[in-house]
């Protein structure tokens, strides 16, 4: 079996990233981690012609997608919408994960660059300058959804998730809500967690409402997230916010729940908007008011995109809306 650069990577105890840069001469390693790989190849038979390069010139009619190992309700519209599109053109779908955090992400493609697809969508997961010159270095096409690289060098289809939580405030504050949390969001996770935050927060500011640390509950994006939000203001005997701005609709769901628990109606009491639209918005009761992201479209433009302008780098913002149904009540 030939060797791989994952291979190498293994037995030089590096990156796969920096093996490619070594490889392809692109600098960012020492004198001697340069050594150690470039023996290892020799010793290895490690074949340059067999090198990512030469085999994405080869490639066969397969998409590649890349998703988070944690599965959440909308993936499944994203890879329908992949899947609808390959199957016009004729194109197969190889989907992985890419581990706990994206910690497997660099394997991941050199595996699938390694089966000769001839392009991969990697959605929901934020990628490193490092991660990115990788990418660059193999030559296969990326594009994303969902997500940003840092540098924002790679295509990507994704809502301003800025604008849409800005949006979400401002329709509580039209309700006349002024006591609004924010739950469910990860100040670390700067695809989705900070935008939204940043989002609540200036929404807020405009109507001149003062911050309050207690309304800005974060968590995971889970329903527990929503559950645990709610437990932190009865437990604590804080006074409970008129409108919970969910950042999904699992942790709208969350805090749904926990009013039931606490005998606190929803939308008599506390107002809930989510944040996707995922089919357990129109399930659950009250049926959920939320931002509708659109999933379906963003797989199917993505893999569109990924076929059909492979060297084109053309990002695109798609469109949001806010999809009002039982959860929120005006206050007269």
């Amino acid at each position: 079996m030939a060797t791989t650069i994952k291979d190498l990577a293994k037995k030089a105890g590096v990156s796969t990233a920096t093996v490619s840069r070594v490889l392809n001469n692109l600098g960012g390693y020492s004198p001697e981690v340069e050594e150690r790989i470039l023996n290892l190849a020799k010793e290895l038979h490690y074949i340059r012609n067999d090198s990512a390069k030469n085999l994405v010139k080869q490639f066969t009619q397969t998409v590649g997608v890349i998703m988070p190992v944690t599965a959440t309700s909308y993936y499944g519209k994203i890879v329908k919408g992949i899947e609808d599109y390959a199957v016009e053109k004729e194109y197969c779908v190889f989907i992985s994960h890419a581990g706990v955090d994206g910690n497997r992400l660099e394997e991941t493609i050199q595996t699938m660059v390694e089966r000769r697809v001839s392009g991969i969508i990697i959605f929901s997961i934020y990628l490193s300058a490092e991660q990115v010159n990788y990418i660059h270095s193999l030559g296969v096409p990326v594009v994303l959804l969902s997500t940003i690289d840092e540098q924002q060098q790679l295509p990507y289809l994704k809502v301003d998730d800025y604008a849409a939580s800005y949006a979400a405030v401002d329709y509580l504050i039209k309700m006349n809500h002024r006591r609004i949390a924010i739950v469910g969001a990860n100040s670390q996770d700067k695809v989705a967690g900070l935008p939204r935050i940043q989002g609540y927060k200036d929404a807020l500011a405009a109507a001149k409402i003062a911050e309050n640390v207690d309304w800005i509950q974060a968590g995971d994006f889970t329903f527990d997230s929503g559950r645990r939000a709610v437990d932190h203001f009865i437990q604590n005997g804080i006074e409970l916010p008129t409108a919970f701005f969910c950042v999904s609709d699992e942790v709208a769901l969350g805090v749904m729940s926990a009013c039931h628990k606490y005998g606190i109606p929803v939308p008599d009491e506390v107002s809930v908007i989510g944040y996707d639209n995922s089919d357990i918005a129109s399930m659950s009761i009250p049926a959920l008011t939320t931002i509708h992201q659109p999933f379906y479209d963003m797989g199917y433009q993505g893999c569109k995109l990924l076929i059909d302008h492979r060297k084109e780098k053309v990002s695109k913002l798609m469109p949001y809306q806010i999809i009002e149904r039982l959860s929120v009540k005006k206050i007269e």
